[in-house]
């Protein structure tokens, strides 16, 4: 056959790339029950979709070369669920992954390529952090930074991470930089080990308490979702660019409407409590107005006090951000106000309507609200809620009292806003107006008291906004899903085909 001598080193070369860190480190892998990074891929795309880029790159250092198939990272194109998507997928059998010369011309290859032509990028992350000897001294600086944009992210399109083991370096950093992380548990995102944190901090510290999932899903709120598998975190990464567009300058795809969703509204009033001071799961509510089976909550155990969940409404994609009752009274904290901005900026910079679910008491007040800053968070909410040029719709539900009226899309901090006939306007709870303005406790004269309360409450009624024409629209709960529909086609935006104008598109990926 002619040319066999080089088909057949072709093939050569390809069969040592595949087999990334040899048979033993994969065999290990799979005793453990994880994927590596090419099951991963296969996993995540669409059968037969996925075109490799830098299959036969190695290490720069010639006598790495024989070491470093791929260089550790897996990267290329491919589809999801039809849409074109570039990936990168973290080879830890090959050096740990650790970041060089050569695999990072393969990621910036494929970030370029995404940025360039409008899709999103998913980064499957497994890394070591730097390597070593690349990095070490003078020589190792003249290889950083050679990229001034690396770390930009103007949102052109969706970013993804999903982090399936040790993430330190690379796949931390490109965590911190995604729209969506969804991690395995026992997986870490950290700067450093705990090897490393140890000789730092002078004690002994586990990976787990260093950066595993419970601290980023609940104090660092770096981390969207956590799951048990790799399959779980790939299967969680494709639902989430379900509600996306595949850049910014498209509106999200609409789906169709699953059997049964305008019934749960009917019931509505069954999940609200009579009592303003009983508490309840707004989540349930939620449920009850969108698309069956369409909730997608993000960041649920971080700033309990508060929801934010992408969601579909008659088959169209929404952002939701409800107060939840259930938690803290629904009152808003400095995760609180940290998740909410960072919710807005997805989905402004992605063209998915917001829509706010009004229950709530006011902020959390207290030192250490206080000493975290809260005063800057409460104003960084509201900056980001100006600068959101998506549609923004409010139902206040029962309590809108103070400051927080206004950051849960009050006034005209919304392009409609309509009450349930519940809705409380106050600037604070009658009974703490009562002590606040005539000094006066309820056991000090009952009768009194409640007087005051009454003449208070009164004057907080959903009537008087309504007088006002500071509330649109007064409705009865169970219409709440047939008005959203409706209000949000009247606020379409038919003049960009569904497009806004992402003020928020370079807002930090982080607070």
């Amino acid at each position: 056959m002619p040319f066999s001598a080089m088909i057949e080193e072709l093939e050569r070369r390809r069969e040592r790339a595949m087999a990334m860190g040899g048979p033993e480190k994969l065999e290990k892998r799979r005793g453990q029950g994880i994927l590596n990074a090419r099951e991963r891929v296969d996993h995540l795309v669409d059968p037969g979709s996925f075109i490799e880029s830098g299959l036969y790159a190695t290490s720069a250092r010639p006598e790495m070369r024989e070491k470093t198939p791929g260089d550790g990272k897996v990267c290329g194109f491919a589809l999801v669920n039809g849409r074109e998507v570039g990936v990168i997928s973290n080879d830890f059998t090959v050096l740990g992954a650790s970041s060089a010369v050569i695999n990072q011309k393969k990621v910036k290859h494929v970030k370029d390529v995404a940025n360039k032509r409008g899709f999103p990028v998913i980064f499957l992350g497994e890394t070591s952090g730097a390597r070593m000897p690349d990095r070490m001294g003078a020589p190792g600086r003249a290889i950083v930074g050679q990229d001034g944009a690396e770390y930009q992210r103007l949102r052109t399109a969706p970013w993804t991470s999903a982090l399936l083991g040790s993430c330190f370096g690379h796949s931390a950093w490109y965590a911190c930089l995604s729209d969506f992380v969804v991690m395995r548990k026992g997986a870490t995102l950290a700067v450093a080990s705990h090897r490393v944190a140890e000789k730092a901090i002078g004690r002994s510290i586990t990976s787990e308490e260093l950066g595993g999932w419970k601290m980023h899903t609940k104090v660092s709120g770096l981390v969207d979702v956590a799951v048990d598998t790799d399959q779980e975190a790939l299967d969680m990464t494709k639902r989430f660019l379900s509600y996306m567009p595949t850049h910014c300058n498209e509106a999200p795809p609409r789906y169709p409407v699953p059997l049964g969703s305008d019934d749960k509204c009917k019931n509505i009033l069954d999940l609200l409590p009579e009592s303003r001071s009983q508490v309840y799961d707004v989540q349930k509510i939620i449920d009850a107005i969108v698309d069956v089976g369409s909730r997608f909550e993000l960041k649920a155990g971080f700033g309990r006090a508060i929801v934010t969940t992408l969601a579909r409404l008659d088959g169209s994609t929404v952002g939701i951000i409800a107060n939840n009752p259930i938690q803290k009274g629904g009152a808003l904290d400095v995760d609180a106000c940290n998740k909410v901005v960072s919710f807005l900026v997805l989905c402004d910079s992605f063209n998915i309507p917001v829509i706010f679910m009004v229950d709530v008491p006011g902020f959390l007040i207290g030192l250490e609200g206080e000493m975290r800053g809260a005063p800057g968070r409460i104003i960084n909410w509201v900056n980001a809620l100006s600068q959101v040029t998506v549609p923004k719709i409010t139902i206040i539900m029962r309590k809108s009292y103070g400051k927080a009226y206004l950051n849960m899309g009050g006034g005209k901090n919304s392009d409609e806003v309509a009450c349930w006939p519940t809705a409380d306007l106050g600037f604070v709870d009658p009974v703490v107006g009562v002590n606040i303005l005539h000094g006066l406790k309820e056991e000090d004269d009952p009768e009194r008291f409640r007087k005051l309360a009454n003449d208070i409450a009164q004057d907080s009624s959903v009537w008087g906004l309504a007088a006002l024409y500071e509330t649109q629209s007064v409705i009865d709960p169970r219409d709440t899903r047939t008005y959203l529909i409706r209000t949000l086609k009247v606020h379409s935006m038919r003049l960009t085909n569904g497009v806004g104008k992402h003020l928020l598109s370079n807002w930090p990926t982080t607070f």
